[in-house]
Parts: structure tokens; sequence; C-alpha cells
């Protein structure tokens, strides 16, 4: 399923002029430099390829016969290739000799009976060429260091495109590729058709954490994974042709671009996207959707275009609520079109399908509704709609009042299985509740979003249940304070919040740490050991309060009075991990319930996805 949808993406990029895919037989690569040759085969130039318009100077992405898979074996790229192959020079490379001698084999074979000026040119330059020169020649020399190991293209003095790109050089890469026509013959698993079968898949690229030379979905080396006895490609037959078309639209959605919104990273998951409709437009739309809630808006202050996407967005959610049709906000949104989400993880040489969800668009829309409504609280605890990797950051540690969470603290694979959760419209990872609850616990900041998440997990699991039918006691916590719920959690959480509030009315400014700095770790934990302390001295602050501000006194001894006769008799020993859950949101809406009786002078501040989205 996940190479047939991308090799009938490779056919929607291939009917697409600005795509700027390859065609079969050649592949983008990364190139840095292009030497320019005299008919005669001396070296006119060397100039560089590189774009430094950025702060990183980054090489030009040409289209060029397909490279060899190369493993320990040395084997040479036709017409391009790093330095150690083209020129036998390199900072890396321990046999540039024999990498040298291997791109002259090839060509010399290859273009043994060409009569094209460019090739000539090339042939002449490769008889002369010794790496010895490349110190000597001021073309070369120029570039120094930088020269070294980037891969190299020709092109023939008064030309302006490159020597691979001439007639000639084409119909010798077709005659070079038809000499290795011995592939077996079956029905490939992707078109259903008899067809030639790869042996060798060629690399994927630009998966973070992967080998930098790539890595491959596809790969069989060694006899442990082979059957019935075939070898390599064989044991799962994927034609040449198959095979290049995904491996090519895999490549486009994961090229390091700015510009390409088709891929995300979360966690220790890269996550690419596409979408397929009846039009281009239709699926460009369905695409730019999806990208505003994996990547948000892109931008840390509301511009017009960034402000107009999460609108839509919004849109979209309203529409799915109120079961109407997507068409009817927006003509381009197809409700129909195919929706694709693939996660990728480095597993060695190899690639991990960390997740792979399809849908289509109306139905990915009601699961992010879905998901958005789980996470509701008020007052709302987000500016714009939170994306994955932004929700994910919320288990991270954060040091300081104001200090901010890292990426690279949060466990790497809870983002990637929170997203999938998402996507998928089930249960969050049971690990999120726990690892919220740590960091209440850790650095004591109940933050608004954090909240949000460990509701949306309790809510989430609640109605699930109902839906399947399991039986069970609790329902789908509040979204803001609820005065009959008797949740012993719940409960628990705004006595705690109700004691620190006398605590702070009592004593004002002289409290360097209030009782949820000291105390709410082991009173989510273990209430019966905390909470008869708790009231012992909430008796004191009451004495002083008394004399200072008897109507608030009153109004506070009512609502501790209210909560207490809603608990059990006895305070329970210990709470599990979902009570604690409970124990956060019942804190957090008392909190919030008194903040806005007061003004909300002090109250928590709601996060803004404008931050990180």
């Amino acid at each position: 399923m996940i190479l047939s949808a991308l090799a009938d993406y490779y056919q929607r990029l291939l009917d697409d002029p600005e795509s700027g895919v390859s065609t079969p037989g050649y592949s983008q690569e990364k190139i840095g430099y292009v030497i320019t040759l005299s008919a005669n085969g001396a070296v006119m130039a060397v100039d560089d390829e590189h774009d430094s318009s950025g702060k990183k100077r980054i090489p030009k992405s040409l289209s060029v016969p397909q490279p060899e898979k190369r493993t320990v074996a040395v084997k040479s790229n036709f017409l391009w290739d790093k330095t150690s192959y083209v020129l036998g020079i390199s900072a890396s490379s321990k046999r540039s000799e024999q990498e040298h001698a291997a791109f002259k084999m090839l060509h010399a074979q290859a273009l043994s009976t060409t009569d094209d000026p460019g090739l000539k040119a090339l042939l002449t330059f490769l008889d002369a060429w010794s790496p010895e020169q490349s110190s000597e020649n001021a073309c070369f020399t120029r570039h120094g260091e930088a020269l070294l190991d980037a891969n190299i293209v020709f092109r023939l003095d008064g030309d302006h495109g490159y020597l691979h790109q001439r007639h000639a050089a084409r119909a010798a890469w077709e005659r070079l590729q038809a000499q290795g026509g011995d592939a077996t013959r079956s029905m490939c698993l992707v078109t259903g058709e008899q067809a030639s079968l790869a042996r060798l898949h060629p690399a994927i690229k630009g998966v973070n954490g992967a080998q930098s030379s790539g890595a491959s979905i596809v790969s069989f080396n060694l006899d442990a994974f082979t059957s019935y006895g075939k070898s390599q490609g064989g044991n799962a037959p994927v034609s040449e042709q198959a095979t290049f078309a995904y491996t090519t639209a895999l490549n486009h959605l994961l090229r390091r671009d700015v510009r390409n919104r088709q891929r995300v990273q979360i966690g220790d998951t890269t996550v690419v996207f596409w979408a397929q409709a009846n039009t281009a437009k239709q699926a460009a739309a369905a695409e730019d959707l999806i990208a505003v809630f994996l990547r948000g808006d892109d931008a840390d202050d509301d511009t017009a275009a960034d402000g107009q996407a999460t609108q839509r967005l919004h849109g979209a959610l309203e529409q799915v609520r109120q079961a109407r049709p997507l068409r009817e906000l927006d003509t381009t949104l197809d409700d129909e079109a195919r929706i694709f989400i693939l996660g990728l993880a480095p597993n060695a040489s190899r690639l991990s399908i960390r997740f792979w969800e399809t849908q289509t668009l109306a139905g990915f829309t009601r699961r992010l509704s879905d998901h958005y409504d789980d996470l509701q609280l008020q007052p709302l605890a987000w500016k714009r709609p939170p994306t994955p990797q932004y929700l994910a950051l919320q288990v991270a540690p954060v040091y300081g009042e104001n200090g901010k969470p890292k990426a690279e603290d949060v466990p790497p694979l809870l983002a990637g299985e929170l997203t999938r959760a998402i996507l998928g419209g089930t249960r969050y990872p049971r690990s999120l509740l726990g690892s919220l609850v740590m960091r209440f616990r850790a650095d004591g900041q109940l933050k608004p979003l954090r909240v949000a998440l460990c509701k949306a997990v309790l809510a989430r699991d609640a109605r699930l249940s109902k839906q399947q039918g399991l039986t069970s006691t609790k329902g789908e916590p509040p979204m803001s304070l609820d005065t009959g719920n008797t949740d012993p959690g719940y409960l628990l959480g705004r006595l705690f919040s109700s004691l620190e509030s006398l605590q702070r009315a009592a004593l004002g400014a002289q409290v360097n740490a209030t009782i949820r700095d000291r105390f709410y770790g082991a009173a989510s934990a273990t209430p019966a050991s905390i909470f008869p302390v708790l009231l012992r001295n909430a008796q004191n602050h009451f004495g002083k309060l008394r004399k200072d501000k008897a109507g608030l006194a009153v109004n506070l001894e009512k609502e501790i009075g209210q909560i207490i006769d809603a608990l059990p008799a006895h305070f329970p020993r210990s709470l599990p991990i979902e009570e604690q859950g409970r124990f956060a949101i019942g804190y957090y809406h008392q909190t919030q319930a008194r903040f806005a009786r007061t003004g909300g002078q002090e109250a928590t501040t709601i996060e803004s996805e404008g931050e990180a989205a």
C-alpha cells in the first residue's frame, strides 16, 4: 500500500513541470562544482554551483544519471560523481586511485564509439588527467579543500547545459542501462504486471538520524532474510519502474528545502504527507490543510497569510462538527480527497515505518476535531491550534519559572506515538499521562496546555471505552470547574487549590513557598499522609484571615467545607496515575475559577502556539 501510493504520487509529480522530479533512469542529486572542458579536453574553468545566498552554502540540485548503490564495492556513476572518482582526490577516501580508475574504465567502455564533441572531450580529459594536476591548476586550487569530496558534473565550453544533458549522453546512458537488463521477470507487487524486477532499491535520503548516504525500506542483505532460494529484491518483487517511482517520490517529499511544507520532524520520526484528488488544485488544497495542522503557521507572528491558514483550519473543524461538507467552506476542498501520512524512523541501514495513516480529507478532519475537543479547556489553553510536536514538548522538563522546554528532552518514541494516536483517532499513549504527572510533581508548573493534554488522555479513554461497551465508572473530565463532580482525585485537586488560596490570602506577600511548591507531589500521590497536616495548618491561616478579612475567611471556609463533605470519610492512602491526572485537572479548574472571580490578575498564562508553530 505504501509503495503503491508513492508510485501513484510520482505520476502526479511527473505531470507537474514545476515539481523538478527526475524521469526514469535519473535522480536529483546535490552537485557542488562543474568542470568546463574545451573541445580538446583542456580544463577551461571549475565553477562553484553552491547557493550562497543563505547562511549555509547549499549545493545545486540537478537531475543526473541515477547513482550506483554502493556498499563496499567500487562502482562509478555515469558522467558525474564525487572527486575521488572523477579526479582521484579526496579528503576521506583511502582508495581514490581505484575509484578514479573505475570512473575512467566505465567511460572508456561506454563512450568508445561516440562521435559527440562533448563526450570525446571528456574522454580526452580523462586520458590526460592525473590527480597531481589538481594542486597545479589554478582552476582547482582557487577552491581549496572545499572542492574535495563534492559531486562534480561536466560542461562543454560554449554550451549552456551540462554534458549529461546532451542527446548523445542520454543515448549512451540508455545503452548502459540496457546492458544490465538481465533482471528476473516476474509479477510486480506494486503494479500487478509482469516486469523486470529490481535487485537493489535506490537509497532513501533525508530521514533524520539515518545514514547520510541513505537507507532502504526494502532490503535483503543476509541469508536469514531470504526464503525459497530467492536473493535480494526477489524476496519482495517490485519492478524496476515501480522501484524508481516510489523512491523518487519519497526522496522528493524528504528533500531539505525551506519551501517544502510536506516534511516535518516530530521527535525521532520524520513525517511526510501528500494527497490524491481529482485535480492537482484539490490535492494541493488538502495538503495545505494538513500542513497547517502538522507544521502550524511556520511563523512567530500573525502575518496575513498565516492568519488565513489558521482560520481555514478552524473553519474546516467547525464544518465537520456541524456534519457539513468541506466544499461548502471552500470549493477547492474535496471531502473525498485521499490523505497519506507516513512516519519514518532510522534503524541502522534501514528505515522503520513508525506509522502509516490514510484516510479521506473529511475523515482526517473529523479526527482532528475529536482531538481538539478532547483538549478543550475553559478558558481556552491556546491562541492557535497546537501542533503535535508542540504538544509533545509539554512532557519535557522546564527549568525555572520562565524556562522553555527543549525538543531534545522529549522521549523520542513518545512524540511519534502521540502523532499516530491523533491521526488514527486511537487512544493516546499511556506513557503520556505518566510523563505529564511526573512533570507536575517535578517542576510544579501546571500550565494550561499540560493540563489540557492530561484531560485529553482521560477524556479519550472514557469516550472510546463507552463506544466499545467497556464498563467504566469514570466519565470524561469536565472542561471547566464542575462543583458537582464527586471523583476523589478531582475533589482533592480542588481542595488543594482552595488550601493554597487560603494560605496566600492569610500570609500575602510573606509566602516564600506555597503549599504547591512544597507538597504538590505528595498530595497528589499519597493524600492520606499530607492532607491532614494541611488541614491542621489551615486553622492557623483561618485564625489570621478572620482578623483581617472576615468575609473572605467565611467564603473560603464554606468552599473548603463543601469539598470535604463530598469526599469519602477517609483520605485515600494513594492515588493511581489516572486519579493523579484528575487531581491536576481539579486543581487547575479551581484555581482558574478563583482567578476569574478576582479579575484574573494572577491567572495562568495561556499557551500561544505562535511561539512554536
